[in-house]
């Protein structure tokens, strides 16, 4: 058994897991599962830069996590970074920073690597071997992967919560025109996604990440974020229609009010959340299963090898 320490640093969060992993018996035991809303990608898909602001909340988040880490007695660490680091051109200054404050380098991976480490950490766990198209909707990018023990095709396309909030959404609630941007730049990336993906030939539908079990804890109408009963729950695709309305027609204010909602993913859940419809509605699957478990514990497992 390995203790490992497992970060993931995306556009809008960035999320720690310590666990012992067993490879032996296919065991990942939680230890500290946290995460951090930090927005690093603020203003990258305008500027190509990374704001001075956003990488003193990321530095900060580090330095708590240095701390949990140390605590917890961990063995191997391994930190990735995802679609805001690529895209930015100062990332130099994020590396020298997380290198500085966890003593190790940050691995800026490609979309396809992100796509093998969230299929592995969605579906390990998962009965069958029935096609599955894992769905990892973040801040900056999404992930889409098909494949039923091991990766068969992927592809990163460039529309997240936080990149299409700030292209296209002015107004609070957004507007008819608004959505219907987001909803154009959802299609054209669900085109770009199927040249090389064959999104359709996928059985079950997995959705990763923030929006998606967000917009489950709304369906399951909890009264508090609860991972237990969010992990693996099927929500039908009517039910997400509805939410997508409700929340599109709601102001910030009172998408806050909404007891899973947390603070930070307030402003950009219409966006996430008409992704995950989209997807739902372009390759006709009548319910979406919802995984706790994504890139998180796909670079954990990456370190027991």
């Amino acid at each position: 058994m390995t203790r490992v320490a497992a970060i993931d640093c995306g556009t809008n969060s960035i999320r720690l897991l310590v666990a012992d992993a067993d490879p032996v018996t296919g065991t990942l035991v939680d230890l500290d599962r946290r995460m951090t809303i930090v927005r690093l990608g603020q203003g990258v898909d305008r500027t190509g830069r990374l704001a001075p602001e956003a990488l003193e909340r990321t530095f900060a988040a580090c330095r708590e996590y240095a701390a949990a880490i140390k605590e917890h007695g961990v063995e191997r660490i391994r930190f990735v970074a995802t679609s805001a680091s690529r895209d930015a051109e100062n990332r130099a200054e994020f590396t020298a920073g997380v290198l500085d404050i966890l003593g190790v380098e940050p691995e800026v991976i490609s979309g396809e690597q992100e796509a093998e480490f969230s299929f592995t950490g969605a579906t390990r766990e998962l009965p069958g071997h029935e096609e599955r198209l894992v769905v990892d909707i973040g801040g900056g990018s999404t992930e889409f992967v098909v494949g039923r023990e091991h990766v068969e095709a992927a592809r990163s396309v460039d529309i997240g919560c936080v990149r299409l909030t700030e292209r296209h959404v002015r107004n609070d609630p957004p507007t008819a025109a608004e959505l219907a941007a987001v909803r154009a730049d959802v299609e054209a990336a669900l085109d770009l996604a199927e040249r090389t993906v064959p999104l359709r030939d996928a059985r079950t539908l997995v959705g990763l990440a923030g929006s998606v079990t967000t917009v489950a804890g709304i369906a399951l109408d909890l009264d508090a974020y609860d991972s237990g009963r969010i992990h693996h729950a099927r929500i039908s695709r009517e039910r997400v229609a509805e939410i997508v309305r409700t929340l599109a027609e709601a102001t910030h204010e009172e998408r806050l009010a909404i007891p899973v909602m947390h603070p930070g993913r307030a402003d950009v859940i219409v966006s996430g959340a008409l992704v995950l419809l989209g997807v739902m509605e372009r390759i006709g699957v009548s319910e979406v299963v919802v995984s706790e478990h994504d890139i998180l514990d796909g670079i954990a497992w990456s370190m027991t090898g």
